[in-house]
């Protein structure tokens, strides 16, 4: 695990990015990201936000062991869950910014208002029923909204993403929060009018081969 030390350092700079961009504060929101060897991920441990450092990071083998210090994050299971949902995807990112909380708070999803909505892998980004915090049936939630998705609300809860990497995750998680925050704006003048499916599977589309030209 030596090796994954740029992997950590990452991390721990992805925790701090998120609260300085004020879509965590404290101790809120959790991030993981897959270990080198893809036995497993480091988390961000239970308590401890921006002033978790490299040795605080806690390890979660998909064996079910658990090294370091700290007890992992109490929302490691779902984290766990998307893993074993999702081979592609690498990083997952929980936080409880203002927008994206606010709408799920409400417990609806974010249709296609605005076609940047695809950033999430479909049509519109889905928001699972509230569970307990931690609990098995969140996970399973979770992991079930991730199938062809990168983000999903909780309800009463936040806002999960994930991606193939960890800038991916932050990326998802900061597009998402922005279209929420132009969403309820939207509300709070009418109802927005909603893209078609056959209007966001071309932009789907056409983000494929966007994202391939850009490589």
């Amino acid at each position: 695990m030596a090796d994954d030390l740029a992997l950590r350092e990452q991390l721990v700079a992805a925790v701090r990015e998120l609260d300085r961009l004020g879509l965590n504060r404290g101790s809120t929101g959790n991030a993981s990201v897959r270990g080198s060897a893809l036995d497993g991920c480091w988390i961000t441990p239970t308590g401890m936000g921006a002033e978790a450092g490299v040795d605080d990071l806690v390890w979660l083998g998909d064996d079910g062991g658990v090294r370091g210090a700290w007890q992992p994050s109490s929302e490691a299971p779902f984290h766990r869950a998307v893993y074993a949902a999702r081979a592609d995807l690498h990083a997952v990112v929980h936080v409880h910014s203002v927008h994206a909380t606010a709408l799920a708070c409400l417990r609806r999803p974010l249709p296609a208002f605005h076609y940047m909505v695809a950033v999430a892998g479909g049509d519109s980004v889905p928001c699972v029923p509230y569970h307990l915090f931690g609990s098995e049936a969140l996970s399973q939630a979770v992991a079930q909204a991730f199938g062809g998705r990168h983000a999903c609300l909780l309800a009463n809860h936040g806002l999960v993403a994930g991606g193939t990497s960890l800038a991916h995750a932050m990326s998802v998680a900061l597009e998402i929060e922005s279209l929420c925050e132009a969403y309820l704006a939207a509300l709070a003048a009418g109802e927005p009018a909603l893209l078609s499916r056959d209007e966001m599977a071309a932009v789907i589309a056409r983000f494929k081969t966007y994202r391939a030209a850009r490589r």
